[in-house]
């Protein structure tokens, strides 16, 4: 359930809320070709692809990033009890995710910031708690920290239909109630370390993270890739995509960015390690898990 890696000095733990069977390839990619799984299999299976179910497996976690001064959370899962039924895998969960949070060392508490990439289901269901039949800021003393595009664009009539119905009204909303919100365009950085890049296309305003310790490069990716297979196929957007060609765009910058400065790249949903190195070849580029 946790793995740690570290960016120079800086750690960062990967704490894992499930990890199993998601979707179908030709379900996730409008544009799948088989031929990349069998000409990658070493890459997927069995860490990355079910073959028995025909269906890529999925992790859903957070990064926990420990700096000199900070504890930061990217990205906060799925979330307890929340009514998802258009989505089972999401749908009224009893994980025990904070109870793992704490074996990684970390109380609610103790988190300083809750970096969304940005505000899609799986990645701010642990925003918020359920606490006396209200919704309340998991992390108490914790600044959450996401784009204002996807604020704007969640709060509106997207975020009453469709695949990310109600998310916003009970894992966003209740924190910016509290008053326990910045803006990614406010705030541009956290310290000397952790700066933001506007990687919109997966949705309108998502984020990629930085992370600069000396010479040392980390990047969380968000969702600007689902599965390895994209490193050899940017040009595969995910169904969820909004806007195809800016989401492609973003995700040469990702890979354009790690392999030139030999980054290593946080994912969010790659099984097995869930993060690893992108390097160029002369067929386009390559990844390996750390």
């Amino acid at each position: 359930m946790h793995t740690t890696h570290h960016i120079g000095t800086v750690s960062v733990t990967r704490v894992t809320e499930q990890c199993g069977p998601g979707f179908a390839p030709d379900v996730l990619f409008p544009d799948w070709d088989p031929a990349m799984l069998a000409a990658h299999r070493d890459l997927m299976i069995p860490d990355c692809y079910n073959v028995a179910e025909g269906r890529f497996i999925a992790s859903i976690h957070s990064w926990v990033i420990r700096t000199r001064h900070h504890t930061i959370l990217v990205d906060s899962c799925a979330g307890n009890h929340k009514n998802r039924p258009a989505l089972p895998r999401f749908h009224q969960l009893d994980t025990p995710f904070l109870a793992r949070l704490a074996e990684a060392g970390v109380r609610p508490e103790e988190v300083d910031f809750v970096l969304c990439t940005h505000l899609h289901v799986d990645h701010v269901g642990w925003n918020t708690r359920l606490h006396d039949g209200r919704w309340v800021p998991t992390f108490p003393n914790a600044t959450y920290v996401f784009s204002r595009a996807e604020r704007d664009q969640w709060m509106g009539p997207a975020g009453r239909d469709g695949f990310n119905a109600g998310v916003f009204a009970d894992s966003v909303l209740p924190v910016i109630e509290a008053g326990q919100t910045r803006f990614v365009e406010d705030l541009g950085s956290i310290g000397d370390a952790v700066q933001f890049h506007p990687t919109p296309g997966h949705s309108v305003g998502h984020t990629a993270i930085e992370l600069n310790v000396g010479d040392a490069v980390g990047l969380f990716s968000g969702d600007i890739m689902h599965q390895p297979l994209q490193v050899m196929r940017p040009d595969w957007n995910s169904r969820f995509c909004e806007d195809a060609e800016r989401a492609r765009a973003s995700r040469r910058w990702l890979l354009d960015n790690a392999s030139e400065r030999r980054a290593t790249v946080f994912t969010s949903h790659f099984a097995a390690s869930s993060a690893g190195k992108v390097t160029r070849t002369a067929a386009g580029f390559r990844w390996t898990f750390l």
